[in-house]
């Protein structure tokens, strides 16, 4: 009777094995299925926003995230800010023609409507020079970006150059007092 007993709890403990089993197992599987779900359906197409009233810009700045690289300007403002972000082939400055070298496999030339300068009286808002790199970015170890590189301000319009590894999908953000760019790690929205 005792042997019938020992393995009857056996059977049971058993049992209860295989089910946490199944448990912990359908828990990884949901916890890599949320990890590996990226938005996707962004495209690589020319992407443009018109103004509503736009200040100078005051800084732009660099984020990593799980699915994308992130660059945020920041435009302290009541309106929306005017943009126009696309790929090129090369940088071109707006102002002159002037070719200005971007590393990485692709180039985003942006384009923010807020100068690096206050209109009124001509004084930098922001200290980018033209040709070199973003003050205070530093892109190394990035998944997405290369470089950045400051085209200059012209006609209340600042214009960056970004290089990305390849030509990857990405967005434009109107938030308050700023624009996002993102660029995605890829094109199937996986991590």
């Amino acid at each position: 009777m005792r042997r019938i007993g020992a393995a009857l709890a056996v059977l049971v403990l058993a049992g209860a094995g295989l089910g946490m089993a199944t448990t912990a197992a359908d828990a990884a599987t949901a916890v890599t299925a949320r990890a590996t779900a990226c938005p996707t359906g962004w495209g690589s197409g020319a992407k443009g926003g018109a103004a509503t009233g736009a200040v100078p810009l005051k800084n732009i700045r660099t984020g990593r995230h799980d699915c994308f690289d992130r660059m945020v300007f920041d435009v302290p403002t009541g309106g929306s800010v005017g943009y126009h972000v696309r790929y090129v082939d090369r940088l071109t400055q707006t102002a002159t023609g002037r070719y200005i070298p971007v590393g990485g496999g692709a180039v985003l030339d942006v384009r923010v409507g807020a100068p690096a300068y206050d209109p009124d009286s001509g004084a930098p808002t922001y200290p980018g020079r033209v040709g070199r790199t973003l003050p205070g970015v530093n892109v190394s170890g990035y998944r997405t970006f290369r470089d950045t590189r400051f085209a200059g301000s012209f006609e209340g319009e600042t214009q960056i150059g970004l290089g990305v590894r390849a030509r990857l999908p990405f967005r434009v953000i109107q938030l308050s007092g700023h624009l996002v760019v993102d660029v995605a790690h890829n094109w199937t929205g996986s991590r």
